[in-house]
Parts: C-alpha cells; structure tokens; sequence
C-alpha cells in the first residue's frame, strides 16, 4: 500500500469519526506538528498547547478537506495558520516570549557503541553555531521564520510551501531568498558576538 493509499483509508475513517483513526493520525503528524510549532512559538509549553489545538482543528474540520494538496500539507497549513494566530495574540499581550530553545540545545546527544566521539572543542563549536542558528532563526519576523522552517527544516518542496502559504512558486523562492539572506545575517552576527 502507498503512503497516498494509506493516507486516504486514514482520511476516510477520520471522515467517519473513528478515534483510533484519529489516534493513528496523531501519532503520524504529532512530532512534525510540534516541531513547526516549537519553532515558530520558541516557547516548549505554547508549541505543546497550539500543537493540540491544531489536532483538534483537523478533528473538527476534517470533512472541509478537499483533497486538492497532501494531507501534509493542509495539515501544516492548519498549524501555520494557529502559530500566526497565538504569535498575535502574545503580541497582543505584550507577552514576553520565554525562550525554551535552552531547554530544546541542552539536552545531551549520545554516540552510538563504536562511533568516533567529536572532539570536545569541536562538540562546542558546533553547539555554537547551533545556538546562533536558533536565536537568528526566532529573529525573524513570522513569515520569514516559518517559510525557512518549511523549506530547509522540513524539506517540503516549493509547490506544497505554496499550497500551504497560499501564495505562487515564484513568490515563495523570492521570499525563501530573502528570509536566508535574513538568517544568514543574523547567524553572522550572533556566531561573530559569541
């Protein structure tokens, strides 16, 4: 069976209500879901609450689903849309964004049994340049951030950015063009103030 084959027994039985279908959809998207919210929210507990909220839309909302673009991609359209949405609302609030990216670059990567393990100096290095990477990607404003996190995070292609996005292929490689530069800016400076 295809991953489309797949997808559309799924969709159908979530057009049915069914909940270990829904279980099932959850457990595919759930960490794809959740890093495009982590991301674009920078904060661990709102990625974890527009995450659900996202779940929930697809729920409710699953009979709009036209079939016109992947399921993927109406899904991520889905959680853009929610992490704009909360990114307003804590402007709105004048919130301040409580960075869980720490949290996100701490966590301890284990070599495998039998792996060369990176020298020290190289180890921290590269949790460096990580780091400058993060705090310039959050940098941007939210279209810029979330067009990068789409086509070099989650490797979609130009086509399915613009199914989501809503916008024409050449718009999104100009956009993505410039939403680099952006980034790369950043990363310059933040790496160069380290």
């Amino acid at each position: 069976m295809t991953t489309d084959e797949a997808h559309h027994r799924l969709l159908t039985k979530l057009r049915h209500r069914d909940e270990a279908a829904f279980t099932e959809f959850v457990r595919l998207f759930q960490d794809r879901v959740f890093a495009l919210c982590f991301r674009m929210l920078n904060n661990r507990a709102e990625a974890e609450d527009v995450s659900q909220d996202v779940f929930v839309s697809v729920f409710k909302n699953i009979d709009g689903f036209r079939g016109e673009s992947l399921l993927s991609t109406w899904v991520f359209r889905i959680a853009a849309n929610h992490c704009r949405n909360r990114l307003r609302y804590l402007a709105r609030r004048n919130h301040g964004r409580n960075s869980s990216l720490d949290d996100h670059y701490e966590t301890e990567v284990h070599e495998p049994l039998g792996q060369p393990v990176p020298r020290p100096d190289r180890m921290a290095e590269a949790r460096q340049l990580e780091s400058a990477i993060a705090q310039a990607l959050a940098s941007l404003d939210e279209d810029q951030r979330l067009i990068v996190i789409l086509r070099d995070v989650e490797h979609l292609s130009y086509a399915e950015i613009g199914d989501i996005l809503e916008l024409p292929e050449g718009t999104v490689k100009s956009r993505l063009f410039r939403a680099r530069l952006a980034l790369r800016d950043r990363v310059s400076r933040e790496y160069d103030d380290d």
